[in-house]
């Protein structure tokens, strides 16, 4: 197949890698996956020039198991973890309650706002300066964005309130910016 793929690419001269794709599919039968992969190992051993590189069809359960995908576990077990601690732990509890602090000032300073800035800037990279400093201006407004609300609700503002709020704040930006980077990350 590799090299019907080269000898493809080299006289029908495809504009696309979607094209290509096409093509190739014509003759065998596989999935588009399949003849991307291909592509993309004989353009790593420089035998084909792509313009610009092709979107990979991954399905999501594939994607979330990708070593791509670390990032977005540690934080939903990160999250986990320390919503679970800030609520079992009492408050005079020592030295425990040191761990509660530690870890919830992470949950309160950090996580909502690296979620909400991997959300929004899937594709870019961003410095771990430039990341940390937006994750934690943004972590202080969805705070104070969560606390003016939670105050409004019959809740007011309590820990279980504040902590379930903030973890599911994560949870949802975490999720929607992986669905974003599975998007992306091939483009």
């Amino acid at each position: 197949m590799d090299d019907y793929i080269l000898q493809t690419a080299e006289e029908k001269k495809p504009e696309t890698t979607k094209q290509l794709v096409k093509i190739v599919q014509q003759r065998f039968h596989f999935s588009d996956e399949e003849i991307l992969k291909h592509i993309l190992r004989l353009q790593s051993k420089g035998k084909i020039m792509l313009k610009k590189k092709p979107i990979v069809t991954t399905k999501f359960s594939a994607y979330i198991g990708s070593s791509k995908a670390h990032w977005y576990w540690a934080t939903i077990i990160f999250t986990s973890i320390t919503a679970v601690l800030a609520l079992k732990i009492p408050k005079n509890a020592y030295p425990m309650v040191y761990v509660r602090y530690v870890l919830g000032s992470f949950l309160v300073l950090l996580l909502p706002g690296y979620a909400l800035i991997r959300a929004l800037f899937p594709a870019k990279k961003l410095d771990i300066i430039e990341r940390i400093g937006l994750s934690i201006g943004m972590s202080i407004a969805l705070v104070c964005l969560d606390a003016f609300l939670l105050n409004f609700m019959p809740w007011r503002i309590t820990l279980l309130p504040l902590v379930l709020s903030l973890s599911l704040l994560i949870v949802i930006f975490a999720t929607i910016a992986i669905l974003n980077e599975r998007q992306v990350v091939h483009e």
